[in-house]
């Protein structure tokens, strides 16, 4: 469900605001000229655990759309949504038979994050990281999980006191969706988790936040 639609066909100023709330201030010109060179509907939603953005091509649909969560911090949100730009510019460039995180679209983000990694947008510490996840960049941020904590880092403080669960140690008791679990093992980007109830493993993402049981 959205909390803002910015319709292609609406005035500019709506877009210039958003971008503005959203992103670093020396990102918000580059962000908004991309749009203005190529329009579509730009979905602000609630937070979505499965994913950060969202692209897919609707050939029924004369303007597409990409949505992004709300909750990102600045710099996330500035990668997502070139990450999400560089889909739909893929896809209209090279058609639709392209993978959707083929070399395509690879080379497509590289051309679109160039510009921000040439300027004083990204912290030292995401830069870095960031500049090494762009020689080869993953599906997701979220597959990273170096760039990934770096990023969190910057994400405003957890009221409820919450943790990622890659912060945990083996064997550490964590609060899941009011069920509980026991952290076993990393696997590349997730975690293999024992319900404490039913003693049944589950792979967990390794950046979920979870409430650590003392």
């Amino acid at each position: 469900m959205g909390l803002f639609l910015y319709s292609a066909m609406s005035n500019d100023a709506g877009f210039l605001k958003a971008f503005q709330k959203h992103l670093p201030g020396s990102a918000v010109d580059y962000c908004f000229a991309l749009w203005k060179e190529n329009p579509f509907n730009f979905l602000i939603t609630k937070e979505r655990q499965s994913k950060l953005g969202d692209f897919r091509f609707r050939r029924d649909r004369k303007i597409q759309t990409i949505s992004i969560n709300h909750n990102l911090n600045q710099y996330q949100f500035l990668i997502t949504y070139l990450h999400e730009l560089a889909h739909f510019r893929a896809f209209t460039k090279y058609g639709l038979r392209i993978a959707p995180h083929g070399i395509e679209w690879k080379r497509t983000f590289q051309e679109l994050m160039l510009p921000m990694l040439q300027k004083a947008v990204f912290p030292k510490d995401i830069h870095l990281a960031l500049v090494k996840h762009m020689a080869n960049p993953k599906a997701s941020t979220g597959a990273d999980l170096f760039l990934s904590k770096v990023i969190k880092a910057y994400d405003a403080p957890k009221e409820n006191g919450s943790s990622l669960l890659v912060e945990l140690n083996p064997g550490d008791q964590f609060e899941l969706k009011g069920r509980k679990f026991i952290k076993e093992q990393l696997r590349r980007t997730r975690v293999i988790c024992e319900e404490v109830q039913s003693g049944r493993k589950y792979l967990i993402s390794a950046h979920a936040e979870v409430q650590k049981i003392l």
